[in-house]
């Protein structure tokens, strides 16, 4: 049997979108069943808020399929039922759940905010950067903000400590007038003439930062 909590990590279970993908639910169990391999296996997933479980049962022996939860497993058939089965795991996951990477109350705040007043989605561009996602205008494809999860000290800050961070547009050139490196400060990772960084552990106001967002995507609308 497979534990998929680490496949769940950083995501929100939609229970909802459970029921819809096939999974019948039972108490506080989600369970859900498919046959796989012209019906010779069954592939069988459990959720609840404590267990994410999966394994596949070998339909003629009514016995646990082993081999595709071994690593290192060999042969053609093996690594065809593995593939059905890691098919149907990560689409379940996809279509089922939500990233959940940004989770200080501020980051939170400003996803709400955006998803509001500009209708847009954090889009997470980097399969090897899953804690970066950006928000693009619809009209011209220019990104207004980037959410991070980073280290104070990669902002020069003499700490370790994991906090959400917020990059923006900022007036060409003028970045100096609001960078203060306590609150506010260049632009991580980007162009630190018009980019500036906060963070989101409440040292600025939640209305400031809402400001600033609509700067940001203001300045995305100039020619």
């Amino acid at each position: 049997m497979r534990n998929l909590m680490k496949d769940f990590e950083n995501k929100n279970i939609d229970y909802q979108k459970l029921l819809e993908y096939g999974f019948l639910q039972k108490g506080d169990c989600y369970f859900y069943e498919n046959e796989i391999i012209e019906n010779r296996f069954k592939v069988i997933i459990e959720i609840s808020k404590e267990k994410q479980v999966a394994k596949v049962i070998d339909l003629a022996s009514n016995e646990e399929y082993i081999p595709v939860d071994i690593k290192n497993s060999l042969g053609t058939f093996v690594g065809k039922v593995k593939e059905e089965y890691e098919g149907i795991l990560n689409n379940m996951i996809e279509q089922c759940t939500t990233q959940n990477i940004f989770k200080s109350e501020q980051a939170k705040k400003v996803i709400e905010y955006v998803k509001e007043k500009y209708k847009d989605d954090l889009e997470y561009l980097w399969k090897k950067f899953s804690n970066n996602a950006v928000w693009r205008n619809k009209e011209n494809k220019k990104w207004y903000g980037v959410l991070l999860v980073l280290s104070e000290n990669k902002l020069g800050i003499q700490s370790n400590k994991i906090i959400d961070v917020l990059d923006l547009r900022y007036q060409k050139n003028t970045i100096m007038n609001i960078i203060d490196n306590c609150k506010i400060f260049a632009g991580y990772h980007m162009n630190k003439n018009n980019w500036i960084s906060i963070k989101l552990d409440g040292s600025l106001p939640i209305e400031e930062i809402c400001r600033l967002i609509d700067n940001s995507y203001e300045i995305t609308l100039s020619k």
